[in-house]
Order: structure tokens, then sequence, then C-alpha cells
């Protein structure tokens, strides 16, 4: 049995980056800008393959993506960990486990996708998506929608995020004067984040709010709307993923996918 053990911990640290790579990510939460939604610290899962599909992301959703080109910024202190202790640290973020220390992803809220005019704020004060208010009970308690006033149309192949946490997060709203007029391209997306893994006290699913998934589908360029397709309902664990995401993918190659 010792002998197998090296071949038996070999085997798990592939299989572990090839779910890494291709199906599931842990990813750790490094700041409150999703507040209350995701805490410092928290642990989520990002589902990688459905992207593979050519499954875009829809209004309401959580996802990681790449950072654009100056939403983070570009320094990096210097580690003072030891050798032995860097090795360790690299096998575990290779598995998901810790984050890389030069990982340059972002997690936020998709809230317009190609085609639809975000614009904030109406008389009352609220976000708007083509014209239709949102009731937002993720955001954080205190913030208001925005305190930036602001109305873009996102182009094709873009969406435009917000973080829950309104006050924190330098999303969309910080980044219009950039190509694309803060968007983010759909290219530049890891993943969706579909629950809260550790700690146990926050597990639970990520669920996209009714305010946005009820809202029609709007085609880039064009008026026609339409109902948003069914999202069929999430399996916890890396094996209850595979019927979900192959699901996922079949509706939308029926129902057509989010236009660009």
């Amino acid at each position: 049995m010792l002998r197998e053990l090296p071949v038996i911990v070999l085997v798990a640290l592939v299989i572990a980056v090839v779910l890494k790579t291709f199906l599931v990510q842990v990813f750790v939460i490094p700041s409150g800008s999703m507040e209350p939604t995701l805490q410092v610290g928290d642990r989520v899962l990002v589902d990688k393959l459905t992207p593979w599909f050519g499954s875009e992301p829809e209004r309401g959703e959580v996802v990681v993506f790449k950072d654009p080109g100056g939403w983070l910024e570009s320094d990096h202190k210097p580690s003072t960990d030891g050798t032995v202790v860097r090795h360790i640290k690299s096998v575990f973020s290779a598995v998901g486990v810790l984050p890389s220390e030069d990982e340059r992803d972002l997690i936020k809220r998709v809230i317009g996708v190609a085609g639809d005019t975000v614009e904030c704020c109406d008389a009352q004060g609220r976000l708007s998506v083509n014209g239709t208010p949102l009731d937002e009970p993720y955001i954080a308690p205190g913030n208001v929608p925005s305190r930036i006033t602001f109305k873009v149309t996102v182009p094709q192949g873009r969406l435009w995020v917000m973080g829950d946490h309104r006050d924190l997060s330098a999303d969309s709203r910080y980044h219009m004067g950039n190509p694309g007029t803060g968007t983010v391209p759909v290219a530049n997306v890891v993943g969706r984040a579909f629950v809260v893994a550790w700690p146990l006290s926050h597990f639970g699913q990520l669920s996209v709010p009714d305010s946005l998934s009820s809202l029609p589908v709007r085609v880039a360029g064009s008026s026609a709307v339409g109902p948003v397709p069914a999202e069929p309902p999430l399996v916890m664990g890396v094996l209850g993923v595979l019927p979900v995401v192959v699901r996922r993918w079949r509706s939308h190659r029926r129902a057509g996918s989010v236009a660009d």
C-alpha cells in the first residue's frame, strides 16, 4: 500500500488539475466588492465547461473574468515566503485550493448583455435595463444602485458587470473611458460561479435574481425580444455538475444563445 501511495497522490493531483482546467475551479474571494452575496475569503465553485460549448453569460449570473486591462493594480508586493512554502503554495494553487499569486481575475454580476441599454438612475433612483427598472435585493445594505449616473448600450461580444457592494466595487462604471465603454469581452470570461463551497456557514447556490432572469432577450442591433430560456436546477458536487452542464448546453442549442 505504501508503494502505491505516491502513484495515488500523483493521479489525484492530475485529476484535480484536469478538473480545474476544463470543468470546475475553486476561486477565493479577495475583496468585499460582491458583499453581501460573497464575503472575503469565501471559496466559490466556477463552471468552466459550458463556455467551451458556446454558452454565454446571462443577466444576473456571477462570473469570473480576466482583467480587460487596467481594472487591477499592476504592482505586486514581493513574496516573503521561503522556497519550500512557495512550492507548497504552487501545488495548492495548481489544484485550485489557493489562489495563484499572479492570478488576474475578477468576479462581478452580469447586468447587461450585448444589445442591452443599461441606465442609472431613474426618478426613483433605480437601475434599469432596456427601460425596465430593476429590483435589486442583492446589493449591500445602505448602498444605492449607483452614485455614478450613466447610460450605456452594451456592444456585441461584451458584458456590463457590476459588484453587489456598489460603493466598493470598481466595476464597469469606473472604466467607461476605456475601449468598450467599460464593458468586458465575453472572451475574457473564465466561467460562472454557481456555489459558495466554503466556509460551510456560507454554503449555498448562487441563484439568478428574478428581476434580471425575467427580462426578455434582446438581440444586438435589433428590437426583437423573446422569453429567457429556463435554467435547469444545479446539482452539487463535481459528478453532479456534468449532467447539469450537458443539459444547459443542449438548452442553449435549442433556444439560441444570447445575442453577441
